[in-house]
């Protein structure tokens, strides 16, 4: 689903760009299914001294990218709550000299199970992937991060 067209995806974007740090990203939703969250970004406002994306837009992106898929699965549930990554690995692989682009992904499953665990707890964790893909295939970067979710005070 594109972001024009869903009225979460809508919402997401605009809580995204409501945080200044966030909204000088320029980033888009490039959609979303099941189990994945597609962000992108230009080039243009991430460009470092070599002319490459900046290794901190790239994470940024990704971890922004599964922020949005945590949050996304427990609205769906129509669950309220405050979503934070708790840990991440980054793996930088090679220079992206090309508009950025973040997938985050879970199994469904999991994404299930996280669901679950809220609504039984009130608080739960989940682990999943982001990347940010080459044009030509293969990844600039690769992230494994896990995301808290906490009920939101009343």
């Amino acid at each position: 689903m594109e972001s024009d067209s869903d009225p979460e995806l809508r919402a997401l974007l605009a809580h995204y760009r409501s945080m200044p740090p966030v909204a000088a990203m320029q980033l888009g939703i490039g959609g979303a299914d099941a189990g994945s969250l597609r962000l992108r970004a230009p080039l243009s406002a991430h460009v470092n001294d070599k002319g490459c994306a900046f290794g901190g837009s790239l994470v940024s992106l990704m971890t922004l990218a599964g922020w949005g898929l945590a949050t996304l699965a427990l609205e769906h549930a129509g669950l309220r709550a405050d979503v934070f990554v708790a840990s991440s690995e980054v793996r930088y692989r090679a220079p992206l000299f090309a508009d950025l682009e973040a997938i985050a992904s879970a199994q469904p499953a999991d994404l299930a199970a996280f669901v679950d665990a809220f609504r039984a707890k009130g608080r739960a964790s989940l682990e999943l992937d982001a990347r940010v893909p080459l044009p030509g295939g293969g990844s600039a970067c690769d992230m494994r991060s896990r995301y808290v979710a906490v009920a939101k005070a009343a």
